[in-house]
């Protein structure tokens, strides 16, 4: 009676330890299956090799490249916007793209400029990055985070920074035959803002969002003069 009765205890235990190694196996599945259907490029340092080649692809102006596992593979649609953003800080293209390859932290953009003006590549135009709290506008859109040389009040950005966007969104239309820039300060522009999408935000920020004119005439005028 005693036996039968320690069985019995231990049955619920069985049951519980049985679940636990199926959720284990099913976890496990999904993360093989997941990883199974990204570039091999992804999530790794590449070679100047594998850099030419990625750029190639990509925009000429990039000086850096780290391709993160945060996007979808391939984008789901044609390139038909550009998005802005800030960083929000002031950091490297390195730092950035050592922020968007924690798998946790579910974001990235295809683009980043630092303060100096470089140009870093996190995901390829090809794909959408996870970058504007909307999946149909980053479906549509090559997304760029700016850095901040000013914390806090404008975020303001450098004036190589500022440049380096000009210049990248004048070749991001270029390479993807978009005739040129209109911002209408909602979303129905093919230039939009973050805090479009996710109202709890104000990216990228009063001086940015300020130069959305200035941006959209610089840019149109480079297109039409080419």
């Amino acid at each position: 009676m005693q036996l039968k009765k320690a069985k019995e205890g231990f049955l619920p235990v069985w049951i519980l330890l049985a679940v636990f190694f199926v959720l284990i196996v099913v976890v496990l599945a999904l993360y093989f299956i997941s990883a199974a259907g990204l570039p091999d490029n992804v999530g790794r340092i590449l070679s100047e090799e594998e850099q030419i080649e990625v750029i190639e692809r990509n925009s000429p102006l990039t000086e850096y490249v780290y391709l993160t596992k945060n996007a979808d593979f391939p984008r789901n649609g044609k390139i038909e916007k550009i998005t802005i953003h800030h960083m929000a800080g002031n950091f490297s293209l390195e730092r950035l793209g050592d922020s968007f390859a924690q798998r946790d932290r579910r974001v990235s953009a295809n683009y980043g400029i630092d303060s100096n003006g470089r140009i870093a590549l996190y995901v390829e135009e090809g794909n959408r990055a996870w970058t504007s709290s909307n999946k149909d506008n980053d479906d549509a859109a090559v997304t760029i985070e700016v850095a901040n040389d000013q914390i806090g009040t404008d975020w303001h950005v450098s004036d190589a920074a500022y440049e380096a966007l000009i210049r990248l969104c004048v070749d991001i239309c270029k390479r993807n035959d978009i005739p040129e820039l209109v911002f209408t300060g909602d979303a129905e522009g093919n230039l939009t803002l973050h805090s479009m999408f996710y109202k709890e935000t104000e990216c990228p920020g009063p001086y940015l969002t300020s130069r959305m004119p200035d941006i959209v005439n610089r840019v149109n005028l480079e297109l039409k003069s080419n």
